[in-house]
């Protein structure tokens, strides 16, 4: 038998929610959920009730935006003068530069 899953607030979670996405949306939502730190769980049901998604500092926020980094640089790279941009390397450089000034901000 599992353990119990609770929120923060101590509540069982007992309701299950399920819904289909696209490969590129699925790929968006794994990057954002990387970026924030929290469980995929965590950040739709945040996402979803309206909540601010506050990112903690730690190594596997760090490493997750280093990640995205590399795969947005080795995009960058491959665009001839911002020809052929898409909207979802548009949309994860400024998750990614909201991030790191949350980071920024929360740590002066």
């Amino acid at each position: 038998m599992s353990a119990k899953n609770l929120d923060r607030k101590g509540r069982f979670r007992s309701k299950t929610i399920a819904f289909r996405v696209s490969s590129e949306e699925n790929e968006q939502l794994n990057i954002a959920v990387a970026l924030s730190g929290l469980t995929k769980q965590d950040y739709i049901t945040n996402r979803l009730l309206s909540r601010d998604i506050v990112v903690q500092p730690n190594p596997r926020v760090y490493k997750a935006l280093k990640n995205q980094l590399e795969m947005v640089y080795s995009e960058l790279k491959r665009i001839d003068n911002g020809e052929n941009t898409n909207s979802e390397l548009l949309e994860t450089i400024n998750l990614i530069a909201v991030t790191l000034n949350g980071i920024k901000g929360g740590e002066s």
